[in-house]
């Protein structure tokens, strides 16, 4: 595989206004790069629907990175919005992804349930909602990452099959 570019954006009121770190963007890039991704950007956002979408689509829209990897803004929180933000602007969804944290998580703590987290692919970018907190976004990221691999040299055409043999 070459190497695949990730991006990573980080959904925060508070961390964007400096009264918070972002711990969950860290954990994400370092277990990016101990898998082989480049990572080509990483974003501080508040929880605003609109800046996330378009941030979103500017990186799929120029081919900036191959996964973008979202933390934050999953749950009920008024000003959580980062599922519907994703889904605004993809045009394929890849409820799979979503559903086998969700899964994987209901082993460490049942309000796992509880996520909205959602994934989808806009051009040849796969987006992926993980959850808020670093414990989480470490177990849920060292889960699904060795399945993504396949998935992105797929999309983007770096093999073409998806049967194994």
């Amino acid at each position: 595989m070459g190497k695949m570019r990730a991006a990573v954006i980080t959904s925060s009121d508070s961390g964007y206004a400096g009264e918070r770190e972002d711990k969950s963007g860290p954990v994400i890039r370092d277990i990016l790069t101990e898998n082989g991704y480049e990572v080509a950007c990483m974003i501080l956002l508040p929880d605003d629907r609109e800046l996330l979408s378009k941030e979103m689509a500017r990186i799929a829209d120029e081919g900036e990175a191959d996964l973008i990897l979202t933390t934050g803004g999953t749950g009920f929180s008024a000003r959580d919005c980062m599922p519907e933000a994703t889904l605004a602007v993809t045009e394929r969804q890849v409820p799979g992804i979503p559903e086998a944290m969700r899964a994987y998580s209901m082993r460490f703590t049942e309000r796992a349930m509880l996520t909205r987290a959602a994934a989808g692919i806009r051009k040849s970018t796969l987006i992926v909602n993980l959850p808020g907190s670093p414990k989480a976004v470490r177990e849920c990221l060292e889960y699904i990452i060795p399945q993504l691999e396949h998935g992105l040299e797929i999309l983007t055409g770096q093999t073409g099959n998806c049967a194994r043999t």
